[in-house]
């Protein structure tokens, strides 16, 4: 004895195959939304558009972290800490991670934990790299070569 599944079973069970096959795209979507990047070497400028003819926004300092909204080609739409910029040059960034000190001021400490000796002061939109994390905490490398912890909550990137 066979029996036919009703319409709505069919269209149903079509619109989940569907979804599953499709499910690896979003995802794959939803962790390049995340990706962070850097900037590599002195300057980049950041365009309106993802070509060289486009005006250029914003002029970068190398280390800068931006976080990856899309791809285009060898294009990166990009945005920072305060919103959307627009679009770099893929070969000019690296994967190497950095951090930018968004409040006015960030103290360097020696261990991770506000309770530890003060190493240095952070000035705001100080570019820093990222060594390693341990909890809410940062340990990272000044340009000048300066180590310590800072608390994330007072940096942008990873």
């Amino acid at each position: 004895m066979s029996f036919a599944l009703p319409r709505f079973a069919t269209t149903l069970s079509t619109a989940a195959a569907a979804l599953a096959l499709a499910a690896p795209l979003f995802a794959a979507s939803a962790a390049q939304a995340r990706d962070f990047v850097s900037i590599k070497g002195n300057v980049v400028n950041v365009r309106e558009k993802p070509t060289t003819r486009s005006d250029t926004l914003w002029e970068l300092a190398g280390g800068y972290p931006l976080q990856v909204q899309s791809k285009n080609g060898k294009w990166l739409k990009v945005r920072d800490h305060e919103g959307p910029l627009g679009w770099v040059f893929a070969p000019l960034t690296t994967k190497t991670p950095h951090r930018v000190v968004t409040s006015s001021s960030a103290n360097l400490r020696e261990k991770p934990g506000t309770n530890h000796r003060i190493v240095g002061k952070l000035e705001q939109h100080e570019i820093v790299r990222t060594l390693s994390s341990q909890g809410s905490w940062a340990r990272v490398r000044r340009e000048g070569g300066q180590t310590g912890w800072v608390a994330k909550r007072l940096t942008w990137g990873w």
